[in-house]
């Protein structure tokens, strides 16, 4: 129990320091929504005091001192109104109500997915080691890994979009198509979804695979594993329900964080295919320096990775005593 309020202790602190963080951040960017209105219309001459003040008011920029501003964001954020957003002209709930569900149904799903997979192959790599059945996996995860996020996404785009004219090449569903529940256009958004998805699988999976594959080489040094295969228990039993159930513990922390950052979606992939998840919705945020809703995405990411983490460590002092120590 004090292992539980000693974590829980760290957590809210740290969520603090968090929300403190998220509100600062953004005013210390150069530039604001005003500015960015007002280069614009300078094109055409100068811009008035009454026209600054116009558009400030239109865009509802916060006014003053930073102390009153992080007390009515702390009202704000316990009341979980963000308010409008500059750029949208909706309610900030609103846009990421809409934006969320993609990300977390598309990189939710593929994040589970590298991670069995990966853990598999390391799993099976480890208990292999030193033959090709080592060096394939861990050699192909390896170079896939390498190249980047947007290269990838690039890649696949080109050729799987562009010249073999398999999938769809930007957003999330046919244009002009309403969001329904119906077969057709969920197979329409399944489509457009296969290739941000097979850019995160393939640049995440060398991760869990060297992740996994490290952790278990270790574990099967150790003498209880000895022990087990001196008793003659069948080679499947020794690596899967004893040297693979406890090497699995770093790559669970790694899980544990890696679905807390799902809520962030994956900004580059999401940006290369226009996909409409909060990644995407996240750089238009900062591109338009439009305040609220990136506070908003901040905060929701943030607080998404301290949960996962506040997890991790309570499930990690059940699995392994000595960590509450």
């Amino acid at each position: 129990m004090r292992y539980v309020l000693r974590k829980l202790g760290l957590f809210l602190l740290t969520l603090w320091a968090a929300v403190t963080l998220n509100f600062l951040l953004p005013r210390l960017m150069p530039g604001s929504p005003t500015d960015a209105a007002l280069a614009k219309l300078a094109q055409n001459g100068p811009v008035s005091p009454a026209t600054k003040a116009a558009i400030e008011a239109q865009l509802g920029v916060p006014g003053g001192s930073v102390w009153s501003q992080y007390v009515d964001y702390l009202n704000q954020v316990v009341h979980l109104n963000f308010g409008d957003s500059y750029t949208y002209a909706e309610k900030v709930s609103t846009l990421v109500g809409q934006a969320l569900p993609w990300t977390l149904v598309m990189v939710g799903i593929v994040t589970i997915l590298a991670f069995v997979v990966g853990t598999l192959l390391g799993v099976f790599a480890a208990w292999h080691r030193g033959t090709w059945m080592d060096a394939l996996p861990t050699l192909a995860g390896t170079f896939l890994s390498a190249f980047p996020y947007f290269w990838t996404a690039l890649l696949l785009v080109y050729f799987l979009g562009y010249q073999a004219k398999l999938f769809p090449t930007t957003g999330a569903y046919a244009a002009g198509t309403v969001p329904n529940a119906s077969g057709s256009f969920l197979g329409d958004a399944l489509m457009h979804a296969l290739l941000p998805a097979l850019t995160i699988f393939i640049t995440s999976l060398g991760g869990w695979i060297s992740g996994m594959r490290n952790s278990m080489i270790n574990t099967l040094g150790d003498d209880y594993i000895v022990f087990a295969e001196a008793n003659g228990l069948h080679s499947r039993t020794v690596a899967m329900r004893y040297a693979a159930r406890n090497a699995i513990l770093p790559n669970l922390t790694s899980f544990g964080l890696a679905l807390g950052g799902v809520v962030g979606g994956s900004l580059l992939v999401e940006q290369v295919y226009s996909y409409p998840g909060v990644g995407y919705l996240l750089y238009n945020a900062v591109t338009n320096q439009d305040y609220p809703l990136m506070q908003a995405l901040f905060l929701m990411i943030t607080v998404s990775v301290l949960l996962a983490n506040f997890v991790v460590d309570i499930l990690y002092g059940f699995l392994d005593p000595r960590t509450r120590k």
